[in-house]
């Protein structure tokens, strides 16, 4: 029997989780390779980047974020504000303090500057070549990326453990694509 694809993504994910999890265990040296691997002069026109906070088993992008700092780009991470709106973007706070937003994610506090991302850099379960993104299944960046780009362009990188990659993923219509994959192995322009 074929699965619908709200069904289709739904077991994906649940797979997908648990490969992460295998592809994080034992693999710190994944964060720096892939962030000596991200092309700083291509996001040289990317003044301020959006980050997140890594949960569960996600490729942690803190050596990318601090190289990017380096490089002069302002840090912002993502704060859910609501269920079913866009992400805001916050400054990352010099003392690192962050408080659960209203989805019990750690986030910047309210009284961090909000800023809007030129550059955001997405966890995610599954990507592929066409730069299709499979999330958490809550929609958050989809509906983020959408809004934001009605406005103006915006760069969406993936970053993901190589082993994320599957053949094609399964897109619906509010689907939004990457741009671009970040790994430990590569940088895959879409």
């Amino acid at each position: 029997m074929d699965l619908n694809p709200v069904e289709a993504k739904a077991d994906l994910r649940r797979r997908m989780r648990m490969l992460r999890k295998g592809l994080a265990a034992g693999r710190t040296e994944a964060s720096e390779a892939a962030a000596a691997l991200a092309p700083l002069a291509l996001w040289r026109s990317c003044p301020i980047v959006a980050g997140y906070e890594p949960l569960e088993a996600e490729i942690d992008p803190g050596p990318l974020l601090r190289r990017l700092a380096a490089a002069g780009a302002r840090i912002v991470l993502p704060v859910v504000v609501a269920r079913g709106a866009p992400l805001k973007f916050r400054e990352s706070v010099a003392t690192g303090e962050l408080t659960p937003d209203s989805a019990g994610i750690p986030a910047p506090p309210p009284t961090a500057p909000e800023a809007v991302p030129d550059l955001i850099i997405t966890p995610l379960l599954a990507f592929d070549r066409a730069g299709g993104r499979l999330g958490q299944g809550g929609g958050y960046y989809d509906r983020t990326l959408r809004s934001l780009r009605s406005r103006r362009p915006v760069l969406a990188v993936g970053l993901a453990y190589a082993g994320q990659e599957v053949a094609r993923l399964p897109m619906g219509p509010h689907d939004q694509t990457l741009d671009a994959i970040l790994t430990e192995m590569a940088y895959i322009e879409v």
